[in-house]
């Protein structure tokens, strides 16, 4: 029976004992510690990670559009104005360019920024400020210059905002030296990767996605602790297979999980590699699967033209892995065309279970 707490929701599910006369209280108490799993939605994860890095680090702030005293547009940000004041979580001007370029003076300065773009199509207004201000100073410094900072809010396609709020910018941000790339799934690598992009000392684009924001997932026992973080430039296999690869990120890391079930019923037994990071990409995770399955399709919302499956398949044609392929890798994307406004129009535009399981079939050639 789902429970909703303050910013979780606890499933308890408590067996039928025999027993007779009252319950003891170390019994009660065993119970719910063997099973009650700990449930938190996306937003949550990202709220708990700043709240804990602005806790712990007394030079993190947040800055972005609506993020304090409205709680953020998303409500990521709930919760943390009323706790740190107007110091330390600030509503700013919509002016990206203004408070991204402010963002990273703070961060030259010695603060270390989190600065929130209500979604990275607005991202665009200040990408010079991200690319030439942020991304480059620590090379052309010889490394006497960081820029610790963090860049983050929804990315890729929502739902209804049409072409000019659609896109992915995980192959933008990507092509950029000097950037990390952060792309989380689910809540635990929400929480882990931004506690570790917060701590870091290279400019982070954070790439979160708003469909995903109310989605709840399960949290480890490790994951709730304050000092959890998952390294920057690691994947994460979700599910074991022996027959193809599915690389993803983001969203389409469900969409894979969901294929695969679908084709286990047929057989097939699909690998699902959740990339967590795009810059640095783990080209070893990808390899050490493609090199088991022999088989490799990737998945992304984003534009098929230099996309991160483009690269993927770039790396491993040009690494020890391509003589295990016994099919050419194909990329599952989002089609080549401004997101169009009509919904049927926009489901035909983006990536779904059917087209990754035609992929895969066509794969393996069944």
């Amino acid at each position: 029976m789902p429970h909703h707490h303050a910013n979780k929701i606890i499933r308890i599910s408590l067996p039928q004992p025999q027993l007779y006369g009252l319950l003891t209280l170390n019994y009660y108490l065993f119970i719910l510690n063997t099973y009650i799993n700990v449930y938190m939605m996306v937003r949550d994860a990202l709220n708990q990670a700043m709240d804990e890095e602005l806790e712990r680090d007394e030079r993190v702030f947040l800055l972005g559009e609506e993020v304090a005293q409205y709680d953020g547009a998303y409500k990521v940000s709930r919760g943390l104005w009323k706790k740190y004041g107007d110091k330390r979580i600030i509503d700013t001007p919509i002016t990206e360019m203004g408070f991204a370029g402010i963002a990273v003076g703070a961060a030259m300065a010695g603060l270390r920024p989190i600065c929130e773009f209500m979604t990275f199509n607005f991202s665009m207004q200040a990408i010079d400020q991200i690319i030439n201000s942020a991304a480059k100073t620590y090379y052309m410094s010889a490394g006497f210059q960081a820029v610790p900072i963090v860049f983050r809010g929804p990315n890729g396609a929502s739902a209804g905002v049409a072409a000019q709020h659609s896109q992915c910018f995980a192959a933008w941000y990507a092509h950029c030296p000097g950037l990390k790339v952060v792309s989380p799934w689910n809540a635990e690598d929400a929480k882990g990767l931004l506690k570790s992009a917060i701590r870091d000392d290279n400019p982070v684009v954070f790439l979160e996605n708003e469909l995903m924001y109310g989605v709840p997932f399960e949290m480890s026992e490790e994951s709730q602790s304050k000092d959890f973080t998952i390294p920057i430039g690691k994947a994460k296999v979700e599910r074991q297979g022996t027959h193809v690869s599915l690389v993803s990120h983001s969203r389409y890391v469900s969409h894979c999980l969901d294929a695969a079930v679908v084709l286990a019923k047929e057989g097939i037994e699909c690998e699902v590699i959740n990339l967590r990071t795009i810059r640095p990409l783990d080209v070893e995770c990808i390899e050490t699967s493609v090199m088991k399955t022999n088989h490799l399709v990737t998945v992304e919302g984003g534009w098929p033209q230099f996309g991160v499956g483009a690269e993927i398949c770039a790396r491993i044609m040009e690494g020890p892995a391509f003589n295990y392929l016994d099919a050419p890798a194909t990329r599952v994307t989002g089609v080549d065309i401004p997101m169009p406004y009509a919904k049927i129009l926009e489901d035909n535009s983006l990536p779904q279970i059917k087209d990754i399981i035609f992929s895969v079939k066509k794969t393996l050639n069944v």
